[in-house]
């Protein structure tokens, strides 16, 4: 009896597992931004006035800057809302031009704030725009990066800051190989000289200057900050980091929700070996210093205006310039997509601090991440990752094929003794306790596992979950097609039975609580219909309530991962198929007669005699 009860628990635990995955993973509640963003206010530079320092004093506030002058845009009126165009377009730029990368440097601040990753559109149309990652202040959403110098106590010197515009030296666009170098003379004997470069890729390589040609010593604390104004549309996902992270030295991974930052306000680290930023699922911008600079790091939120803002920025240990002499600085930026392998080899190239951990892999990260090299891998020999997914079922189905081997051949020795139980069940049809005690008997003398059933579903579940995460979070998987109508392995299918897949115009999705439940489309259909015919090819269980869970299962589970991704559902489809063959196999080879056609015809109102023969 307590077999038969462990049993049941173990199918109802299942159902409960992946039915719990799905109402808090699959379907969460996202956090959507609905205000209209005001006109953005440019935030100080860091650090703020008080703020700790790598040395434990107190950090210097900036002297007042010259005020530089915008480039004025016709039309626009002063503190209406700007478009990202029109913000872009307020400020003298230099452009941005790779193979990957676009958008320009504002001059005004030297800010690294308009960027286009040019590879990447905003939806499977490939004409459609192309992603946008930073955006300018005063543009709704500004994302930017910025780098410059802070005064120490004291020190009086007017320095660069965000209204500070530079000069470029010579002119041209910053491109691969091709560095543009920006200038700006403080009028007291300061000289400022920023390098920038950029890779093929999405790494900027910084070097700030200071020529002191004054006759006093000027001391300065080198910075840089990446900041945010307002909250993203997040996915909402429990699965995924969205929000402030980094790798901080020996206290290793810090990841910050928005949620969490605006609680604790500040956050503040000291490091050496780190990185740290702002993710997004597929993008990211994020601060890479020398492995062997000591930084003093701040995670923290504050207000632009009536705007929320999020920032994480560091300060070097403070650099005394002598007269005549030259101090220098430098940084490097991460903008642009978390690409497996770009992400990887950075995380080589620079020897950095597990940079792999821009990406979520998540707590089973030796899992998800070597079930993606591997699909990567056959999607560069075969090209499309739907395939990829085929072959990496049936490679998986090889590896666990001898649990496999013992657990069907426990449910076909299961079978064979059918009638057995069958005359059980009619001799002690009014004592259920007698039932329950001669059933025991009988899996003991014949060396049966109740629930080795359950075990083909069971083993699933870790890779099941591994390659959920995989299609989730791993940008290759975005916009990535099979055939026919997935154009998309990481999205649902946008198919539905409820519309008669597509033949009439209207979407059941609209409907108000229930829409995200009828988008039930062919795949699931499928899915659903592959895992009825495997139970089906079982024997029926005999308990009820058993039999029950079982028949209702292949549709709960039909509704239930509807809403997964496309590639997921492939997966599962196929992996009942090969199931269903491979426990077919077996059950032939052990000369058992296979169920599947009896309960069928079962199922239509057709009853097999008590014997099964």
């Amino acid at each position: 009896m307590n077999d038969q009860k462990n049993m049941l628990l173990a199918i109802v635990l299942s159902a409960i597992v992946l039915i719990g995955w799905q109402l808090y993973f699959g379907l969460p509640q996202m956090e959507q931004q609905k205000q209209k963003q005001a006109q953005q206010q440019q935030t100080q530079p860091v650090p703020q006035p008080g703020a700790p320092t790598p040395t434990g004093q107190p950090a210097p506030t900036n002297a007042q800057p010259s005020p530089g002058q915008s480039v004025p845009v016709p039309g626009h009126v002063p503190g209406a809302v700007m478009t990202r165009e029109t913000a872009v377009a307020a400020s003298p730029r230099i452009r941005i031009e790779t193979p990957r990368l676009g958008g320009s440097i504002n001059l005004k601040g030297g800010r690294i704030d308009d960027l286009l990753l040019t590879q990447y559109r905003e939806t499977v149309n490939p004409k459609s725009p192309p992603v946008v990652l930073l955006s300018p202040s005063g543009a709704p959403m500004p994302f930017y990066a910025e780098f410059g110098w802070a005064a120490a106590a004291g020190n009086t010197a007017p320095l660069p800051n965000s209204e500070t515009v530079w000069r470029q030296q010579g002119a041209g666009a910053l491109g691969v190989g091709r560095p543009v170098i920006l200038i700006h003379d403080n009028g007291q004997g300061l000289e400022f000289r920023r390098t920038i470069s950029v890779d093929d890729k999405y790494m900027f390589t910084l070097r700030d200057e200071v020529i002191n040609k004054s006759a006093q010593p000027t001391t300065l604390y080198p910075y840089a900050l990446i900041s945010r104004h307002g909250q993203p549309k997040l996915e909402g996902f429990y699965i995924l980091h969205e929000g402030l992270i980094g790798v901080l030295g020996e206290q290793g991974l810090k990841e910050v929700s928005y949620s969490d930052i605006e609680k604790q306000k500040q956050i503040s680290y000291k490091a050496t070996n780190a990185w740290f930023g702002i993710t997004d699922k597929y993008w990211a911008a994020t601060l890479v210093p020398d492995n062997d600079a000591a930084v003093q790091v701040v995670f923290s939120t504050g207000l632009s205006g009536t705007t929320k803002t999020y920032q994480t920025h560091y300060l070097l240990d403070a650099l005394t310039i002598q007269p005549g002499a030259t101090g220098a600085a430098n940084a490097r930026l991460f903008a642009g997509a978390k690409e497996v392998e770009t992400v990887d080899n950075y995380d080589r190239l620079y020897k950095l601090n597990r940079f792999e951990l821009l990406i979520d892999w998540g707590y089973f990260h030796f899992i998800t991440k070597p079930l993606f090299l591997a699909m990567d891998w056959l999607y560069r020999y075969f090209g499309n990752f739907g395939v990829a997914i085929l072959l990496i079922t049936v490679i998986i189905k090889i590896f666990f094929f001898p649990l496999s081997n013992k657990s069907y051949a426990s449910m076909a020795k299961m079978k064979a003794v059918q009638p057995e139980f069958a005359a059980i069940r009619e001799r002690f049809a009014d004592d259920q306790v007698k039932q329950q005690q001669a059933m025991m008997e009988l899996y003991k003398r014949e060396k049966i596992n109740p629930i080795a059933g359950c075990l083909p579903i069971v083993i699933q579940i870790p890779v099941f979950f591994a390659l959920y995460k995989v299609l989730f979070i791993t940008i290759e998987m975005r916009h990535a097609p099979f055939f026919g109508w997935i154009k998309d392995l990481s999205a649902p299918d946008p198919t539905t039975i409820f519309n008669l897949f597509g033949i009439i115009p209207w979407n059941p999705e609209a409907v108000p609580v229930v829409g995200p439940f009828l988008m039930i489309g062919v795949w699931p259909i499928v899915m659903g219909m592959t895992m009825w015919f495997q139970m089906k090819l079982n024997p029926a269980p005999p308990d009820p309530t058993q039999k029950m869970i079982f028949d209702w299962m292949p549709l709960i589970f039909t509704f239930m991962l509807a809403s997964f991704s496309a590639g997921l559902v492939i997966y599962w489809a196929w992996n009942n198929l090969l199931s269903v063959a491979q426990q077919s196999f077996i059950m032939h080879r052990h000369g058992v007669k296979i169920e599947l056609w009896d309960n069928v015809k079962e199922l239509f109102g057709k009853k097999k005699p008590p014997d099964g023969k």
